[in-house]
């Protein structure tokens, strides 16, 4: 049975090089994880280490993508000065693997336009399989109509957008994330909560903004067990009597978008997503190399996971194949 990872991660040293420019002091969590840190060099690695540590964790292709916050936290210019080459370097360490390597485009969100042109490029030319977009640009979560160049595209071209969390605004994260030390203050606002109940609320303004009714072919993956949000569903559903929206919003979850565990190997939450979302909505995520699969974790996740063989198939490679298959190139 093939694995494939989608939510694995990767850096450039130049991109590195322009978030510690823009932040110095890395005050934003995720540049003092991925600029200075242990982690670093496993990012950078798109070659023999990274690979090794695929063949510990059991996973035999993984898609890789530019670690939050990618190019959003810079200005325009720098942003669109460095997506190209960094799908340009994606793209070749694909090439050199292409086996056990793909890829999502990085896109300049913060300039819209050019986004959706790279994005277009980055599918037909280089032949990536969609975008990892970190849920917020700037001070702007990504629902924004501003943004809707770059869905347009990806409906278009019907290749997925994987939504990925962002540490909150400062203004958020110093309201609802402070108060304590060092790392609890970060990891409150990140990892352990914070950045999944963001990228939660960003992917249910999408669908009350009417996104997916203007683009029904656009489909977005989710990782971390739908961000929090998959969980409260039958709450959310109060939005159905005050939206104009086509069909419930728990709809669009069936419909529109893709959950993945994103490194959070629970068969708990496997059940639950399950019951709510069905197993045709699910698929694969380590979230390397934050979260580290070893000893052949991630497969032996799926072996011992509560599923049908036809179900097991499907999360671990089928979906993501026919998902795939059905990129325009």
């Amino acid at each position: 049975m093939r694995i494939y990872g989608l939510e694995e991660h990767m850096a450039t040293a130049d991109v590195i090089e322009a978030w510690k420019r823009q932040d110095p002091q890395l005050t934003e969590p995720m540049m003092r994880w991925a600029v200075g840190s242990d982690v670093t060099p496993a990012l950078l690695d798109l070659d023999d280490g990274r690979l090794t540590a695929m063949d510990d964790a059991g996973i035999d292709t993984a898609v890789l993508s530019l670690t939050t916050p990618g190019l959003q936290n810079l200005a325009a210019a720098e942003a669109v000065a460095l997506q190209r080459p960094t799908n340009d370097a994606i793209a070749a360490a694909v090439r050199r693997h292409p086996e056990r390597l793909q890829g999502f485009a990085t896109l300049a969100m913060p300039a819209p336009a050019a986004a959706a042109t790279e994005l277009r490029r980055a599918v037909t030319e280089l032949g990536l399989n969609g975008a990892l977009v970190p849920a917020r640009s700037g001070d702007r979560t990504v629902d924004a109509p501003a943004f809707w160049d770059v869905y347009e595209a990806a409906a278009h071209l019907r290749a997925p957008v994987y939504l990925h969390p962002r540490a909150p605004v400062p203004v958020v994260g110093q309201a609802y994330y402070s108060g304590f030390d060092e790392p609890v203050n970060s990891l409150l606002a990140t990892g352990a909560f914070g950045w999944h109940y963001d990228a939660g609320l960003t992917v249910l303004r999408m669908i009350v903004s009417g996104l997916f009714d203007r683009f029904p072919d656009l489909q977005v993956i989710l990782g971390h067990w739908g961000e929090v949000v998959l969980f409260y569903l039958d709450r959310i559903a109060a939005l159905d009597r005050v939206t104009r929206l086509q069909r419930p919003v728990a709809e669009y979850f069936r419909s529109n978008i893709f959950i993945t565990p994103g490194g959070i190997s629970s068969h708990k939450y496997l059940r639950w997503s399950l019951e709510t979302v069905g197993a045709e909505r699910l698929m694969y995520a380590s979230d390397y190399p934050f979260n580290r699969e070893r000893d052949g974790s991630a497969r032996r996740f799926l072996d011992t996971a509560p599923l049908s063989d036809a179900e097991r198939e499907g999360i671990a490679f089928r979906t993501w194949e026919k998902l795939v298959a059905g990129i325009r190139r």
